[in-house]
């Protein structure tokens, strides 16, 4: 059986799921959204769409039917629904047969507790899995990013996620700390939709908030002012309003909520161990996730640092890419498995 099995690498974020299939690359990249249809008699939950389909329902279905998010914080929040959402996405990627029970590299965020562990052990194997390799979120980053994790030297790395955030230093294959907020870019859209709401009186959905920060958002205003219309409902009268927004109110937004992810980077910094503190001032701070795409957010970092800091090669991807690296390399895997 294990012959006709393939190996997946899987990045189960809160906001974004990766597979990475040895010897292909990466085969897979959904939202990490479910819609279910709840019986009214009986309770009982159907899946009706999963990953971009379940997405693209989010505030636009009658009351029967929720698009959630089953994994919040990094971690699982509705076990149910997360072996559903990887069973459907393993199904895609794998070969029609029943004997292809993949063995999987399965990344968590640093600092989850054993039961948070066994839960995504348990809900991969239930999805399919042969067997489960869990491996930190950071180290496989840094791996991915084409970073020294092997070395005895230090190499800081901030991963902001769509519902986390985490500082790490890694060493010699090991994470030597970690520090982390359990929020993340999903925060950021939050402020933004409380933010139109007090400025314009205007309520709008996940999506729009998203489309906001993806178009305006920046730490830093722009040389020339950029607007935008967006569409929601009148928080007074409950009818469909349009407001027109400009890039000078949603960085005024972002800064509130990124003084966070500053503070975060600047304790971690004081916990360097003095033996690797010139390893961090030459190499500077590896940023991945999609939060480190935010305009300006890498030079606000450097600043609060007083180090360099940089967005590696491809943020979205690099925790999947260091996951697959380990697929080839099982002597690295059976070192830093937790």
């Amino acid at each position: 059986m294990g012959l006709l099995s393939t190996d997946l690498a899987v990045d189960l974020g809160t906001t974004t799921t990766l597979i990475f299939e040895r010897g292909e690359g990466i085969v897979c990249c959904e939202p990490t959204v479910v819609a279910v249809h709840t019986n009214k008699r009986d309770g009982k939950r159907k899946v009706v769409a999963v990953g971009a389909e379940a997405k693209g329902m989010l505030g636009r279905t009658p009351q029967s039917i929720t698009a959630l998010r089953p994994v919040r914080g990094g971690v699982i929040n509705d076990f149910e629904m997360t072996t559903t959402f990887l069973k459907k996405l393993f199904g895609e990627v794998l070969p029609r047969s029943p004997f292809a029970r993949p063995r999987i590299v399965l990344t968590i965020p640093s600092g989850v507790s054993e039961i948070e562990k066994r839960a995504v052990r348990e809900a991969a194997e239930s999805a399919g899995a042969r067997s489960v390799f869990l491996v930190e979120s950071p180290m496989a980053a840094a791996l991915g990013a084409d970073l020294p994790v092997s070395e005895a030297a230090g190499t800081l790395v901030l991963d902001i996620g769509g519902g986390r955030t985490g500082v790490s230093l890694i060493s010699m294959q090991g994470v030597v700390f970690h520090k982390h907020l359990v929020h993340g870019g999903d925060r950021i859209d939050l402020a933004l939709t409380n933010f139109i709401r007090r400025r314009h009186n205007l309520l709008i959905g996940e999506r729009t908030a998203e489309r906001i920060k993806i178009s305006l958002g920046s730490i830093r205003p722009a040389a020339h002012r950029f607007d935008m219309e967006i569409h929601g409902r009148d928080a007074v009268y409950g009818v469909p309003r349009t407001a027109v927004i400009n890039d000078r109110e949603i960085n005024e937004c972002i800064n509130e909520s990124i003084g966070q992810v500053l503070e975060l980077v600047r304790s971690a910094l004081e916990k360097v161990p003095p033996e690797l503190s010139s390893d961090i001032a030459a190499r500077g701070i590896a940023m991945v996730g999609g939060g480190s795409l935010l305009r300006g957010l890498d030079m606000a970092i450097a600043e609060e640092a007083g180090l360099p800091a940089r967005v590696v090669e491809d943020p979205l991807a690099a925790v999947v890419q260091g996951a697959g690296i380990m697929l080839d390399r099982l002597d690295m895997l059976q070192a830093i498995a937790v």
